[in-house]
C-alpha cells in the first residue's frame, strides 16, 4: 500500500517514494537545550516519533538524525537578540556548557517517558563545530557569502529564489527598507553563517575568522550533510521553523551543492492552551513533569496527541487530558479482555482491520482514523487472543506500551476492607440507611463501589 505525506515545498499531499528502497533517510531539527522542554515542544517529537514508527510499520529501515542545538540559537530565530545559552548561563550561574548537559539530558529522560523511538543518530552541535566550518569555507568559495568586520552572511539575492517553503517574496526587502534593519545586511532576508566572538563570549572556537562561533542555522545543513549526504528523505520540524530556520537551511545547501537537501518537508503545528498560546506571562508553559504531578502519566499525553492530525493545531485543556487519561484505561482494559478471551475471530476480519489500519497511518499520517479502528477492535464482542496481537501490532505505531501493561490486584486497605464488610452486613439486615452511608463514606475516600449479582465491587 503505498503512503501519502503532505510536503510542505509543493504545499500538498504526495505519494512517498524513498531514494533508496532499503534506508530512509531523515533529519529532525532538535530541542535548543537551555531549559526544560514544554508540552508544545514534545508534541514535534511525539510526531517524529510517530513518522518514524509508521515508516518502520512499512518495512523500512532508518538512518534518522536529529540534532541538539547547544550553541548559536539567538532568542530570535533571526539575527537578533542574545544566544539562548549565553542567557541560560547568566541566569542560573553556570557555564553554559554545564547548562547544555544538564537540559539535554532531562529532554532526553522526557521523550523515553513519552516512549519516543530515540534516532539512529543524535548530534551535539558542539562536537561539530569543525563540520560547519568546512561547511561555510565551501559556501564562501561558492560565491554565496560576503564579510563585514564581525560576521559572514550569506547573501540571499545569490539564489534563483528565497522563500521556497514560505513563499515569500523577499526581491523588494533591500536594505532600509524598514526601520529596524540590521545595516551590516544587503538584504533583509541575508544570515550569519559565522560570528566572531566578543572577548566576554564563552563558547568560542579557533577557526578560519578567529575566535568565533556558527549561526544558528548552519548546524542543521552542515549535520544533515555529514551523516545523510547532500539529498535524502525527509525533514521535519515545527511551522515556526518554516519561515526562517527551514528556508535558511534550503539556502545554506544551494550554497554548498546546488540543491534542496530534502524531498519531503514535514511540519507539525502548534499545541494550544486553552484555546490561545502558550505564554510565560500567562503561566501556562508547562513541562511534563506538571503533568505528572496533576497526576497524569507521561503516555496520557501521548495518547491526547491521538485525537488531532499533525498539522492541524490542537488544543490542551486538562478536561482533555482527563478524557485522554480515561481512554487509555479502557483501551489497557479491552486489551486485557482480549488477552484473556477464548473465542476466535476469522482471518477475514483481522485482515480487514490490518487494511483499515494501515490505510490510515499511511494517509498522511491520520491518527485519528487509525485510532477508530483501534476502537473497534477494543469493542469487538468476541475476546480473542487474535484481536490481543492485533493490538499489539498496532501499539508498534501507536507506542502505548501495551505488551507491559498488566492488571493491577485490586487489594484494599484495611480500613476500607472493614467498611465493606460494615456494608455488606447493613445490607444483609437490610439496613439501607446504613448501607448509603458507607458507600458514600467509601466514595469520598477514593473508591468506587457497585452493586452486583456476584456481590458487591469496590475499586480504587
Amino acid at each position: 500500500m503505498s503512503i501519502k505525506f503532505y510536503n510542505t515545498l509543493s504545499r500538498k499531499k504526495e505519494e512517498f517514494t524513498p531514494i533508496d528502497s532499503k534506508e530512509i533517510r531523515m533529519y529532525s531539527c532538535g530541542p535548543t537545550v537551555y531549559y526544560f522542554a514544554h508540552i508544545g515542544n514534545l508534541r514535534a517529537y511525539l510526531f517524529m516519533d510517530n513518522l518514524r514508527r509508521v515508516l518502520k510499520y512499512n518495512g523500512y529501515n532508518l538512518k534518522h538524525v536529529m540534532n541538539i542545538t547547544d550553541v548559536g540559537h539567538l532568542v530570535s530565530d533571526a539575527d537578533e537578540g542574545e544566544d539562548k545559552m549565553m542567557k541560560a548561563a547568566k541566569r542560573e550561574n553556570k557555564n553554559p556548557f554545564e547548562i547544555a548537559e544538564f537540559y539535554m539530558n532531562a529532554f532526553l529522560a522526557d521523550i523515553d517517558k513519552l516512549n519516543v523511538d530515540r534516532p539512529e543518530i543524535i548530534a551535539r552541535a558542539t562536537e561539530h563545530i569543525d563540520v560547519m566550518e568546512e561547511y561555510v569555507k565551501k559556501i564562501i568559495d561558492n560565491g554565496y557569502t560576503y564579510q563585514t568586520e564581525d560576521t559572514v552572511y550569506f547573501d540571499t539575492a545569490k539564489l534563483d529564489k528565497y522563500g521556497v517553503l514560505s513563499n515569500r517574496n523577499v526581491d523588494d526587502q533591500k536594505a532600509g527598507a524598514r526601520v529596524e534593519f540590521d545595516q551590516n545586511k544587503k538584504n533583509i532576508s541575508d544570515f550569519a553563517l559565522w560570528i566572531k566572538a566578543p572577548e566576554n563570549h564563552i563558547m568560542k572556537w579557533d577557526s578560519f575568522f578567529g575566535k568565533s562561533y556558527p549561526g544558528w542555522h548552519l548546524e542543521c545543513s552542515a549535520m544533515g550533510y555529514k551523516y545523510l549526504g547532500d539529498h535524502f528523505d525527509i525533514h521535519t520540524g515545527g511551522v515556526d521553523h518554516i519561515p526562517i530556520h527551514h528556508e535558511n537551511e534550503i539556502a545554506q545547501s544551494k550554497g554548498f551543492c546546488g540543491k534542496i537537501p530534502a524531498n519531503f518537508w514535514m511540519h507539525v503545528e502548534f499545541l494550544q492552551i486553552n484555546g490561545g498560546k502558550m505564554s510565560k506571562s500567562l503561566n501556562n508553559l508547562y513541562t511534563l513533569a506538571d503533568l505528572e504531578e496533576k497526576g497524569f502519566e507521561p503516555l496520557v499525553y501521548r495518547m491526547f496527541n491521538y485525537t488531532s492530525n499533525y498539522r492541524a493545531q490542537i488544543n490542551f485543556t486538562f478536561e482533555a487530558m482527563e478524557a485522554a487519561k480515561v481512554a487509555l484505561s479502557r483501551l489497557r482494559e479491552g486489551y486485557l479482555k482480549h488477552q484473556e478471551g477464548t473465542e476466535d475471530v476469522s482471518d477475514e476480519e483481522i485482515k480487514s482491520y490490518e487494511e483499515r489500519f494501515l490505510e490510515a497511518i499511511n494517509d498522511d499520517l491520520n491518527m485519528p482514523v487509525a485510532m477508530s479502528v483501534v476502537w473497534d477492535v477494543i469493542k469487538n464482542p468476541n475476546k480473542s487472543k487474535k484481536l490481543q496481537n492485533l493490538l499489539l501490532k498496532f501499539d508498534e505505531v501507536l507506542g502505548l506500551n501495551l505488551k507491559d501493561y498488566q492488571k493491577e490486584e485490586n487489594v484494599l486497605p484495611e480500613e476500607i476492607q472493614k467498611l465493606v464488610a460494615e456494608r455488606n452486613e447493613a445490607r444483609a439486615n437490610k439496613n439501607w440507611a446504613e448501607s448509603d452511608r458507607i458507600r458514600d463514606l467509601l466514595i469520598e475516600k477514593g473508591y468506587t463501589v457497585k452493586d452486583s449479582k456476584e456481590g458487591t465491587i469496590v475499586e480504587k
